[in-house]
């Protein structure tokens, strides 16, 4: 290696600012909204999710409405529709589903020239899968009948539903970490509706093929929101900044490009 202390240190500290450092100046407004909405966010789909718990394990609640809304997802099962829903379960399955956020995550950090928003939307879709593995046996709600299942039989157990949380986190996820440094009502609007729309297709698709039931789906977009509002906390510290505050580093940025 050549090149003399300084220069390298130059090398380091352009690199840190073309691939990590992405800081951004907002109204204090501005920043105190992104907090509250992030403490609602993790507040109301905790709350959301351990009534549904409970509801699970103590057979009441939500609980009551599974046996129900699956019969009459069932009765609308027609070889058009199926194909759709199948094809849903396989896109944001746990095959497809991490090849497309890959593909997202590296092409995001080379055509952005940043990581941060990709290393977000990362350690956001890993949390998401760490819970469901970790939740799935420790709750043990079974799934519906195999008779019910139109796509192989599946053991395993069933609250929350993997395929909800993924398609939630990925989402809704991205849907912030874009959003957010466009700062257009119109476009955040057209970005949060077309994840909610996914969310709901998903949702449906697992109930119809028959894998679900509508606890458990539910429980997934509550833990969605709670992992969303904690990424939106955690990208507010590391990139909102206020005019006036000092900002830490020479090499700091105070505009991004919105890409």
């Amino acid at each position: 290696m050549t090149g003399s202390p300084a220069q390298h240190g130059q090398r380091r500290a352009g690199w840190h600012e073309k691939f990590i450092v992405e800081e951004r100046f907002v109204a204090p407004a501005t920043r105190r909204r992104l907090y509250a909405t992030s403490a609602v966010l993790v507040t109301t789909g905790l709350l959301l999710f351990l009534v549904l718990l409970y509801g699970v394990v103590t057979h009441s609640g939500i609980e009551r409405l599974d046996q129900p809304v699956t019969t009459w997802f069932v009765a609308q099962r027609a070889p058009e529709l199926t194909v759709f829903m199948i094809a849903l379960a396989v896109i944001f399955g746990p095959v497809a589903l991490p090849v497309i956020v890959l593909v997202v995550i590296v092409a995001w950090t080379v055509l952005a020239k940043h990581a941060w928003r990709p290393l977000l939307l990362a350690a956001g879709m890993a949390t998401g899968l760490i819970l469901a593995q970790v939740l799935a046996p420790l709750i043990r709600h079974p799934r519906p009948p195999v008779a019910a299942m139109l796509f192989g039989a599946d053991s395993s157990f069933s609250f929350p539903s993997g395929h909800v949380l993924g398609t939630a986190d990925f989402l809704l996820i991205l849907a912030f970490l874009v959003a957010s440094r466009r700062q257009k009502t119109a476009f955040t609007v057209a970005a949060v509706g077309i994840a909610i729309v996914g969310i709901l297709l998903q949702s449906a698709s697992r109930l119809y093929l028959g894998y679900h039931w509508i606890s458990d789906t539910t429980a997934s977009l509550a833990l969605s929101l709670v992992i969303v509002g904690m990424i939106m906390a955690v990208d507010t510290v590391r990139t909102v900044r206020v005019p006036g505050e000092r900002v830490e580093g020479p090499h700091s940025q105070t505009q991004v490009d919105g890409s």
